[in-house]
């Protein structure tokens, strides 16, 4: 297995093999001089139907024939590309963690903030689901 995610073609683009990198969002590697070298090599673009992108540990799956290039990913990239990677009996849920982290940002400052502000602890439990325990764990950080 490879740390690095690959770019790779497919012979017809109605494979459900990998994900293409479009779907994935804004990724900094295609910007990168080797990958618009290894497109223009190939003769496609990166919005081409052929051209999709597999995570690492699902590299094993292309075809050992296909045209490939190792990319490095961030992570928030690589998350990206692993929720489009996923069955479509858990994209659903997958989609609700992704929420779920992205209003978990920042809670122990929220918490604090609210703290600060006057609003009782037992409030703060009521309107965030918190433990109580944390919300007065928050108080003593």
């Amino acid at each position: 297995m490879t740390d690095d995610a690959y770019l790779f073609l497919v012979d017809d683009p109605a494979e459900r093999i990998g994900v293409p990198p479009a779907e994935v969002g804004p990724l900094a590697c295609m910007e990168t001089p080797a990958v618009r070298a290894w497109l223009d090599a190939q003769g496609v673009s990166a919005l081409s139907p052929r051209l999709r992108l597999m995570p690492p540990e699902e590299t094993g799956a292309i075809e050992a024939d296909a045209e490939r290039l190792p990319v490095p990913l961030g992570e928030e990239e690589l998350s990206r590309l692993r929720h489009g990677t996923a069955p479509k009996a858990l994209v659903g849920i997958e989609g609700e963690l992704l929420a779920y982290r992205d209003c978990a940002e920042g809670r122990d400052e929220l918490l604090t903030r609210a703290l600060a502000a006057g609003v009782a602890p037992h409030r703060i439990a009521e309107l965030t689901g918190e433990d109580p325990a944390v919300v007065r764990a928050a108080a003593t950080s």
